[in-house]
């Protein structure tokens, strides 16, 4: 038996994601026992930047943070300007931080933590041009391959993939973090 049996993970993008930064996490989590479930602001059909096709499961009007036990929040330029402009996903983060429950966030991923107000105090990463406007939401930003604060993983490109999921799993099998809050 897994150490993440049992557990359901959301994995939250839009049209133009990075493929890797969605498919690596998602094959890391269910590996190790999670389900995982895509969250969109549509239903239907998403694609990445490099072709990769998935299917929504919820959208973000229907996706409640009580249903999942983490978050996952893939990069990709386009991804993570979209999702971020959409009201009920920047809820729906708030509200996962506010039920301290472990995100991984990864490359551009990181915007929507910024709409979302969860920054204050916390250190992360992310792909570099993201730094200002995360040090601008209160964040500490490092440039590290990846950063554990609390419950919260962050990592910068694709190439920093297996640290990631390594320290990704880990998290979700902690659950959830009293220093995880919004």
């Amino acid at each position: 038996m897994s150490h993440l049996t049992g557990k359901t993970i959301a994995f939250l993008a839009t049209d133009g994601f990075e493929d890797s930064e969605l498919t690596s996490p998602w094959q890391a989590v269910t590996e190790h026992g999670a389900t995982a479930r895509l969250v969109s602001t549509e239903a239907g059909t998403i694609t990445g930047k490099n072709g990769h096709e998935a299917t929504v499961e919820l959208t973000t009007a229907e996706a409640r943070a009580e249903d999942f036990d983490g978050l996952v929040l893939p990069g990709g330029v386009v991804n993570g300007d979209t999702i971020r402009l959409d009201a009920e996903a920047v809820a729906f983060v708030r509200e996962i931080f506010a039920q301290h429950k472990p995100v991984g966030v990864i490359c551009h991923g990181g915007w929507i933590l910024a709409d979302a107000d969860v920054l204050q105090g916390r250190t992360l990463t992310s792909y570099p041009s993201l730094r200002t406007d995360l040090r601008n939401a209160g964040a500490t930003w490092v440039d590290e391959e990846v950063v554990v604060d609390a419950g919260l993983v962050s990592s910068r490109t694709p190439d920093d993939l297996p640290a990631f999921n390594a320290k990704l799993v880990e998290e979700l099998a902690e659950g959830e973090h009293e220093g995880q809050t919004a």
